[in-house]
């Protein structure tokens, strides 16, 4: 659940709202069609791309909201006169809501999200599932040992026991994304195998990244051709992790480099 979707449903069983769409777009615009927000009478959730096209959008909102307006769509040009120099345009549409649209609009607010697994519940596991929450990913946590997952795991991710760890990776869903941070070498060796053989067998598995540094993946990948992996099944395995240019190796700084690198498979 994204976070704004979650505290807008919440507010809307008590207060009135004005769902904003854009309905179209043309050119160079902030935000994409069926990009959404609520207003409600004092302060909103969302946002369709800010500054002086979104204000003018929430006062609108509110008008609606008092009665002093039954218009239900704007059309405005991203020009000189919005003070926004997108060259663009787009169409908005106004729909009063109340408590008795939360399940439609829980179902027309909610992201299609893509199954993400991540082996291994350490310092980076935790920062990257922190990291992830807000993102469209539902996740899998995986780990051999009891009792290492926190108990305030957001509500998106499905924490999961597995000894062997490995043997969580046969039915993880098809087009998931794997993540390798166990607690040891051995265990990262045994689902990267895992996930090659499952690779191998389903070609389901679109993106599979491992931690580590490039002497850990030279070793690695010794240890793969010695058990008859090909040069091109092993390319298939990303290690290191996370978009270039990140050197920090703190945890919140490694989940926000593969975080990235994550929203690039998407």
């Amino acid at each position: 659940m994204l976070n704004w979707i979650e505290k807008a449903l919440k507010r809307l069983r008590t207060e009135n709202a004005v769902v904003v769409t854009v309905l179209s777009t043309q050119g160079s615009v902030p935000r994409t069609a069926g990009t959404r927000m609520l207003v409600f009478a004092q302060g909103e959730q969302g946002t369709i791309g800010g500054g002086h096209l979104e204000f003018q959008a929430l006062a609108h909102a509110r008008l609606l909201l008092a009665g002093q307006s039954t218009q239900t769509t704007l059309h405005q040009v991203l020009g000189p006169s919005l003070g926004q120099c997108c060259g663009g345009a787009l169409a908005l549409g106004f729909e009063p809501v109340s408590a008795a649209d939360l399940p439609r609009l829980r179902d027309l607010l909610m992201p299609p999200r893509t199954p993400l697994a991540l082996f291994g519940g350490g310092h980076v596991g935790k920062a990257l599932v922190n990291a992830l929450a807000p993102l469209p990913f539902a996740i899998r946590w995986v780990d051999s040992r009891d009792e290492i997952f926190p108990s305030d795991v957001p509500d998106v991710v499905d924490c999961e026991h597995s000894n062997p760890v490995q043997a969580a990776v046969t039915d993880l869903l098809p087009g998931s994304r794997v993540l390798i941070m166990s607690f040891s070498h051995a265990e990262d060796l045994d689902i990267v195998i895992a996930c090659l053989k499952r690779q191998r067998e389903q070609a389901d598995l679109p993106f599979v990244g491992l931690i580590g540094s490039k002497t850990k993946w030279a070793t690695f990948r010794h240890r793969l051709e010695d058990r008859g992996f090909t040069a091109e099944e092993i390319a298939h395995i990303t290690c290191p992790i996370g978009v270039p240019g990140i050197a920090g190796k703190e945890p919140e700084v490694i989940a926000v480099a593969v975080a990235a690198q994550l929203l690039q498979t998407l």
